[in-house]
Protein backbone atom coordinates (compact mmCIF):
# COMPACT_ATOMS: atom_id res chain seq x y z
CA UNK A 1 0.00 0.00 0.00
CA UNK A 2 1.39 3.41 -0.62
CA UNK A 3 2.50 5.34 1.79
CA UNK A 4 1.21 9.27 0.39
CA UNK A 5 -2.12 10.60 -0.90
CA UNK A 6 -2.81 10.06 -4.61
CA UNK A 7 -6.64 11.69 -5.73
CA UNK A 8 -8.77 9.48 -7.79
CA UNK A 9 -7.89 11.41 -11.29
CA UNK A 10 -4.42 11.35 -10.76
CA UNK A 11 -2.05 9.58 -13.01
CA UNK A 12 1.23 8.03 -11.42
CA UNK A 13 2.93 6.19 -13.85
CA UNK A 14 4.89 2.84 -12.30
CA UNK A 15 8.26 3.49 -11.66
CA UNK A 16 8.01 7.09 -10.40
CA UNK A 17 9.21 7.61 -6.55
CA UNK A 18 6.82 9.56 -4.08
CA UNK A 19 8.11 9.70 -0.55
CA UNK A 20 5.62 8.94 2.69
CA UNK A 21 3.32 11.81 3.39
CA UNK A 22 3.29 13.45 -0.31
CA UNK A 23 0.02 14.26 -1.62
CA UNK A 24 -0.69 14.28 -5.55
CA UNK A 25 -4.08 16.48 -6.11
CA UNK A 26 -6.63 16.02 -9.14
CA UNK A 27 -5.73 15.66 -12.36
CA UNK A 28 -1.81 15.93 -12.05
CA UNK A 29 0.37 13.45 -13.72
CA UNK A 30 3.66 12.00 -12.42
CA UNK A 31 6.17 10.27 -15.04
CA UNK A 32 7.57 6.99 -14.50
CA UNK A 33 11.14 8.51 -14.12
CA UNK A 34 10.20 11.28 -11.72
CA UNK A 35 11.28 11.58 -8.07
CA UNK A 36 9.55 13.28 -5.58
CA UNK A 37 10.59 13.56 -1.87
CA UNK A 38 8.85 13.37 1.66
CA UNK A 39 5.97 15.59 2.69
CA UNK A 40 5.37 17.09 -1.04
CA UNK A 41 2.02 18.98 -2.31
CA UNK A 42 1.02 19.04 -6.15
CA UNK A 43 -1.93 20.90 -6.89
CA UNK A 44 -4.35 20.11 -9.04
CA UNK A 45 -3.21 19.64 -12.65
CA UNK A 46 0.16 19.69 -12.07
CA UNK A 47 2.57 17.62 -14.51
CA UNK A 48 6.08 16.27 -13.23
CA UNK A 49 8.41 14.82 -16.10
CA UNK A 50 10.40 11.90 -15.86
CA UNK A 51 13.97 13.64 -15.69
CA UNK A 52 12.67 15.62 -12.67
CA UNK A 53 13.70 15.72 -8.80
CA UNK A 54 11.69 17.45 -6.94
CA UNK A 55 12.81 17.56 -2.71
CA UNK A 56 11.12 17.31 0.73
CA UNK A 57 8.47 19.35 1.89
CA UNK A 58 7.68 21.10 -1.54
CA UNK A 59 4.44 22.61 -2.71
CA UNK A 60 3.56 23.04 -5.91
CA UNK A 61 0.32 24.79 -6.54
CA UNK A 62 -2.36 24.36 -9.20
CA UNK A 63 -1.32 24.33 -13.44
CA UNK A 64 2.64 24.17 -12.96
CA UNK A 65 4.37 21.88 -15.83
CA UNK A 66 7.59 20.58 -14.56
CA UNK A 67 9.82 19.54 -17.15
CA UNK A 68 13.14 17.37 -17.72
CA UNK A 69 16.07 18.89 -16.60
CA UNK A 70 14.39 20.78 -13.83
CA UNK A 71 15.54 20.16 -10.13
CA UNK A 72 13.60 21.63 -6.68
CA UNK A 73 15.17 21.15 -3.63
CA UNK A 74 13.80 21.02 -0.13
CA UNK A 75 11.32 23.61 1.07
CA UNK A 76 10.75 25.10 -2.73
CA UNK A 77 7.64 26.97 -3.00
CA UNK A 78 6.03 26.61 -6.89
CA UNK A 79 3.10 29.20 -6.90
CA UNK A 80 -0.13 28.83 -8.96
CA UNK A 81 0.50 28.85 -12.97
CA UNK A 82 4.22 29.36 -13.00
CA UNK A 83 6.44 28.62 -15.97
CA UNK A 84 9.45 26.08 -16.35
CA UNK A 85 11.35 26.01 -19.59
CA UNK A 86 13.96 23.55 -20.78
CA UNK A 87 14.77 24.52 -24.40
CA UNK A 88 16.15 28.10 -25.09
CA UNK A 89 15.16 28.20 -28.75
CA UNK A 90 12.36 26.30 -29.81
CA UNK A 91 10.94 25.52 -32.32
CA UNK A 92 8.01 22.98 -33.35
CA UNK A 93 10.09 20.81 -36.54
CA UNK A 94 13.47 20.83 -34.52
CA UNK A 95 13.91 18.51 -32.34
CA UNK A 96 16.12 19.74 -29.30
CA UNK A 97 15.26 16.63 -26.76
CA UNK A 98 19.36 16.42 -26.25
CA UNK A 99 19.72 20.46 -25.72
CA UNK A 100 17.91 20.45 -22.48
CA UNK A 101 19.29 23.15 -20.10
CA UNK A 102 19.36 22.13 -16.55
CA UNK A 103 17.39 24.53 -13.47
CA UNK A 104 18.75 24.39 -10.41
CA UNK A 105 15.56 25.93 -8.10
CA UNK A 106 17.83 25.73 -4.36
CA UNK A 107 16.57 25.27 -0.73
CA UNK A 108 13.40 27.56 0.65
CA UNK A 109 13.02 29.60 -2.78
CA UNK A 110 9.78 30.75 -3.83
CA UNK A 111 8.62 31.27 -7.34
CA UNK A 112 5.92 33.60 -7.34
CA UNK A 113 2.45 33.11 -9.27
CA UNK A 114 2.24 33.24 -12.86
CA UNK A 115 6.78 33.51 -12.51
CA UNK A 116 8.75 32.30 -15.69
CA UNK A 117 11.83 30.23 -15.03
CA UNK A 118 14.21 30.28 -18.29
CA UNK A 119 15.94 27.09 -18.67
CA UNK A 120 19.16 26.87 -17.48
CA UNK A 121 19.37 28.94 -14.71
CA UNK A 122 20.44 28.82 -10.94
CA UNK A 123 17.82 30.35 -8.32
CA UNK A 124 19.23 30.20 -5.12
CA UNK A 125 18.56 29.44 -1.42
CA UNK A 126 16.12 31.47 -0.07
CA UNK A 127 15.44 34.04 -2.76
CA UNK A 128 12.30 35.24 -3.85
CA UNK A 129 10.63 35.37 -7.51
CA UNK A 130 7.47 37.96 -7.50
CA UNK A 131 4.84 37.19 -9.41
CA UNK A 132 5.04 37.22 -12.84
CA UNK A 133 8.79 38.32 -12.88
CA UNK A 134 10.58 36.41 -15.96
CA UNK A 135 13.68 34.83 -14.83
CA UNK A 136 16.50 34.35 -17.39
CA UNK A 137 19.36 34.92 -15.25
CA UNK A 138 21.48 33.06 -12.08
CA UNK A 139 19.93 34.79 -8.84
CA UNK A 140 21.88 34.82 -5.63
CA UNK A 141 20.65 33.65 -2.21
CA UNK A 142 18.00 35.54 -0.70
CA UNK A 143 17.68 38.07 -3.50
CA UNK A 144 14.00 39.41 -4.06
CA UNK A 145 13.67 40.06 -7.62
CA UNK A 146 10.66 41.10 -9.70
CA UNK A 147 9.55 42.62 -13.27
CA UNK A 148 10.30 41.55 -17.00
CA UNK A 149 13.23 40.33 -16.99
CA UNK A 150 13.54 40.25 -13.07
CA UNK A 151 15.84 42.16 -11.46
CA UNK A 152 16.77 42.25 -7.94
CA UNK A 153 14.81 44.85 -5.45
CA UNK A 154 15.82 43.79 -2.28
CA UNK A 155 16.64 40.78 0.49
CA UNK A 156 14.01 38.30 2.13
CA UNK A 157 14.90 36.14 4.80
CA UNK A 158 14.05 32.94 5.40
CA UNK A 159 10.69 33.05 6.50
CA UNK A 160 10.35 35.06 3.78
CA UNK A 161 9.91 38.25 5.25
CA UNK A 162 12.06 41.47 3.75
CA UNK A 163 15.47 42.48 5.14
CA UNK A 164 15.82 46.19 5.90
CA UNK A 165 18.82 46.67 3.71
CA UNK A 166 19.43 50.05 2.43
CA UNK A 167 21.73 50.36 -0.52
CA UNK A 168 24.47 47.69 -1.45
CA UNK A 169 27.22 48.85 1.26
CA UNK A 170 28.15 46.49 3.96
CA UNK A 171 25.53 45.85 6.53
CA UNK A 172 23.70 43.24 8.78
CA UNK A 173 20.62 42.44 10.39
CA UNK A 174 19.77 40.40 13.57
CA UNK A 175 16.71 37.84 13.18
CA UNK A 176 15.73 37.20 16.83
CA UNK A 177 13.26 34.51 16.11
CA UNK A 178 15.82 32.73 13.93
CA UNK A 179 18.54 33.35 16.14
CA UNK A 180 20.89 34.23 12.37
CA UNK A 181 22.46 36.94 11.28
CA UNK A 182 22.13 38.11 7.71
CA UNK A 183 24.85 40.57 6.46
CA UNK A 184 25.08 41.93 2.94
CA UNK A 185 28.32 41.97 1.27
CA UNK A 186 29.17 43.06 -2.45
CA UNK A 187 25.90 41.83 -3.17
CA UNK A 188 25.56 38.78 -1.73
CA UNK A 189 24.30 37.32 1.63
CA UNK A 190 25.33 35.35 4.11
CA UNK A 191 23.55 34.05 7.26
CA UNK A 192 25.54 32.85 10.74
CA UNK A 193 24.35 31.46 13.93
CA UNK A 194 23.76 34.13 16.69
Amino acid sequence: MANYFQHDTAVIDEGATIGTDTKVWHFSHICSGAKVGQGCSLGQNVFVANDVFIGDNVKVQNNVSIYDSVVLEDDVFCGPSMVFTNVINPRSHVSRKDEYRKTLIRKGATLGANSTIVCGVEVGEYAFVGAGAVVTKDIPAYALVTGVPARNVGWMDRMGNKLPFKGDHEQSFNCPILKVRYTLKESYITVEDL
